[in-house]
């Protein structure tokens, strides 16, 4: 066993696999290994892969193949992928990437500080064959009551904290995770859950993140305040389904109870909650959502898509005014609330007319953030045997005009917000960049952010009072409101 082991993690994808890498970082550093930033200066470079589009599988190849350039050159020894595209194609990524020393599954996390060791010390780990996780787990509140139930980074026993190093901790309860901070923004995710029950077309998250599992309260809870202690001071709840939480374990309306107790945790100023279904928003969660302190009036809504054909083709629910009719009861009760959204376009079978209604939906929605993907087939989802499949041409096309169309509008949301009061974190101050906060209406990575006018007095994890003076494209420019109004 060398004296000093180092691992680095680098992460692509979503914000559950950036918790997935601090759960990883907390073990390895409660093993004895030595995390360091940078995969030149790491005997073991742990590439965290996503595994949801083409565009985000091929950064992660392209990720794997510039660890392994290191060790002809630097002091990496070892390249490991982890992550949803590691335990999507298992084997046969190992296959088709000889350049990976190593691709571990999810049910390798439990194990990793010696999975990391046997492939240091030149052994192999046969990587797992694919399998659906959607049959793996109970799904009944009664069956959960029965039986013992280990997430994916959710299931070791974590040691007694005398044990632990500076800067891991234990977050609560004799089986909750481990977790070390990879980084020091004031802002940090909580995972609520793992998986998905719902099933649509287009979508194979659910057969490598497995079925919808909650965690329990008490943990969120737990982690929450271990990250208040660490400097956190916005937390954003994420799962692949947040209005899900609770179902399983008896209590649908579970978030709704869950979230004024994280609001309330010392040192926490901010809870965001992150991908809300629109079919699963009912009256309870808006009030809260809307009106409970400490908690953000921001909805990560996942539309898809406006029209009633093309969204029962993606076994979803909603259509226009349905969906006009959620956001205007958001805004009568927080007209300031932030919303945000994703869109598909170019499904099969989606018409001229579906994709002018679809136009017709963001006309109106007034979003403060759109994200727009194209259309393509993902291996093991209901839709690639679907007929009517488009060109890849119009998909282009319409991907393109809907892109502009929502570069405009965002655009135009943020110049309606000229001459309000936000309250704003501050997340960075540099003499390149100034000082760059977010208001309630911005989420980390996916929306737009607050420019100051001024740093001056300004410290990253501050919240303060800024008035909105002007916008760049969909960023706000603000002007802070002086010292009293800081905390």
């Amino acid at each position: 066993m060398p004296e000093r082991r180092t691992v680095a993690l680098v992460t692509l994808g979503c914000a559950r696999n950036e918790v997935d890498s601090e759960e990883l970082a907390g073990r390895l550093a409660a093993d004895g290994w030595e995390l360091v930033e940078e995969a030149s200066d790491a005997d073991v470079a742990v590439v965290n892969t996503c595994g949801f589009v083409e565009a985000a599988k091929k950064d992660s190849v392209d990720a794997l193949l510039e660890a392994n350039d290191l060790k002809d050159h630097g002091r990496t020894q070892a390249v490991v992928a982890v992550g949803c595209m590691a335990e999507r194609y298992g084997k046969e990524l190992a296959e088709a990437l000889p350049e990976a020393d190593g691709v571990l599954g999810f049910d390798d996390y439990a194990d990793i500080s010696d999975r990391l060791q046997t492939i240091l010390n030149g052994g192999i780990h046969a990587s797992h064959t694919p399998r659906d996780r959607r049959k793996l787990l109970p799904l009944s509140p009664v069956e959960r009551q029965h039986t013992e139930v280990a997430l994916p980074g959710h299931g070791d026993i974590a040691p007694a904290p005398q044990d632990l190093p500076e800067g891991v901790a234990p977050v609560s309860g004799p089986r909750a995770p481990l977790r070390r901070r990879l980084g020091t923004s004031p802002v940090a995710s909580v995972k609520l859950a793992s998986g998905c029950d719902r099933r649509c077309t287009f979508c194979a998250i659910p057969s490598f993140r497995g079925s919808f599992i909650s965690r329990r309260p008490s943990d969120v809870l737990g982690e929450t305040r271990w990250l208040a202690e660490q400097g956190v001071k916005e937390i954003m709840l994420v799962s692949e389904n947040n209005t899900s939480y609770g179902k399983d374990l008896g209590d649908i309306r579970l978030l709704e109870t869950l979230l004024p107790e994280l609001a309330a945790v010392d040192g926490i100023e901010r809870v965001r909650v992150s991908y809300l279904q629109p079919a699963e928003m009912r009256p309870g969660l808006i009030d809260v959502l809307t009106s409970t302190p400490g908690i953000a009036p921001y909805f990560d809504l996942s539309f898809q898509h406006s029209a009633p054909g093309v969204l029962r083709a993606m076994r979803r629910f909603g259509d226009t005014e349905r969906f006009w009719e959620l956001l205007e009861t958001i805004r009568g009760k927080a007209p300031q609330a932030g919303v945000r959204s994703n869109f598909i376009v170019g499904f099969p079978g989606e018409s001229e007319a579906d994709f002018a209604e679809l136009e017709r939906f963001l006309g109106e929605a007034r979003l403060d953030a759109i994200g727009v993907f194209g259309y393509s087939d993902e291996e093991g989802t209901e839709a690639v045997s679907y007929d009517n499949k488009l060109d890849a041409d119009v998909i282009a096309e319409r991907l393109a005009h809907l892109s502009r169309l929502a570069e405009e509008l965002t655009a135009q949301r943020a110049e309606e917000r000229m001459g309000e009061t936000l309250e704003v974190l501050v997340e960075s101050v540099d003499d390149e960049d100034g000082a760059v906060g977010r208001a309630a209406h911005q989420a980390p990575e996916t929306d737009g952010q607050v420019l100051f006018t001024s740093p001056e007095g300004l410290v990253p994890g501050r919240m303060v009072e800024a008035k909105v003076v002007g916008t760049e494209g969909v960023d706000l420019v603000a002007q802070c409101l002086g010292e009293e109004a800081g905390r």
